[in-house]
């Protein structure tokens, strides 16, 4: 299949994007990536060629964010080392915002009501409870609970400005504080127990959604997930979800990877997400981000010079 544009500037253009077998590749105008284990190396840092590969994406006009579980301040934080200029969507989808001085695009909390009865119920549990804030977070005292002291390594990355406080009865800070977090993470000792709560849960409460990771949940409010908030950016930017690329290295991304145009797996990624995806990189330690963009975006020309060219609206 051939272009029919008899300008040879235009024709040139149009068929660049033509692959061998003369099918048409898809022009994208939005890259979402996640932070852990993508945009981060194994050590937490960001590798310089990260750093460029994405600017080269903007560069072409592409908007890029990032979509994480983790919470704004630290999300923001990343976004700027990668200077990115615009919203990012945190708290599994939650909150999505472009600067702590500036009201959020988008965010939902859960009601302190909620919470209350939450924390009364996985108290019960052997389990670190977190209520993460966009500006704070809160949990119970894992000293003492056998497993738990070593896990909570799991929240090391976490900017020093970001308060979060340890209290002995989380339950009772949550009645008088009455606190509203976009998102509660809960880390159990073991699988079973995460599984049983979950259900248990689901059973208890309509107004929130519950993701099992393992032996970890992830607590939000009804319809959010990370997914949602990429959808409630691209809508606001009239970008659709054909038009978007996703790298993502967690079981969470799974059905970001399934959704949009082109869903792309880190090399160290679990299986299901490798088997989930149109397109496996390399590792967050082999640099996957640079070399995915490379292979990706090079034949993609500015979007404003297409434009300009007629090529694209």
């Amino acid at each position: 299949m051939r272009s029919i544009i008899h300008n040879p500037v235009i024709n040139f253009l149009y068929n660049e994007q033509l692959d061998r077998q003369g099918g048409f590749i898809m022009i994208y105008r939005l890259l979402a990536l996640n932070v852990d284990g993508t945009v981060t190396q194994n050590n937490g840092k960001i590798h310089r060629s990260v750093k460029e590969a994405i600017q080269y994406v903007m560069d072409k006009g592409v908007f890029v964010t990032l979509v994480t579980s983790r919470n704004y301040v630290m999300a923001h934080k990343v976004a700027k080392t990668l200077k990115l200029p615009s919203w990012i969507v945190t708290h599994h989808g939650a909150y999505i915002a472009s600067s702590p001085d500036k009201e959020p695009l988008f965010e939902k909390r859960i009601h302190y009501e909620t919470v209350y009865d939450l924390v009364v119920f996985l108290e019960k549990f052997p389990a670190h409870i977190r209520l993460v804030h966009e500006k704070y977070s809160v949990s119970n005292n894992p000293t003492g609970k056998e497993g738990l002291t070593a896990k909570t390594i799991f929240y090391a990355s976490d900017p020093i400005f970001y308060n979060h406080r340890y209290v002995d009865d989380l339950s009772t800070v949550c009645a008088d504080e009455r606190i509203q977090p976009p998102h509660i993470d809960v880390l159990f000792e073991r699988e079973e127990d995460a599984k049983d709560a979950k259900i248990a849960i689901q059973n208890m409460f309509y107004e929130i959604d519950v993701y099992q990771f393992e032996n970890k949940l992830a607590i939000v409010p009804k319809g959010v997930s990370k997914l949602t908030g990429l959808l409630y950016l691209g809508r606001k930017l009239g970008i659709s979800t054909k038009e978007m690329v996703y790298i993502g290295s967690e079981l969470e991304d799974i059905e970001l990877i399934e959704a949009v145009g082109l869903g792309v797996a880190m090399g160290n990624s679990p299986k299901a997400v490798k088997e989930a995806a149109d397109w496996v990189t390399r590792s967050n330690q082999q640099h996957g981000v640079s070399y995915m963009v490379i292979e990706h975006f090079r034949k993609q020309q500015p979007l404003e010079f297409l434009r300009r060219m007629n090529v694209i609206k």
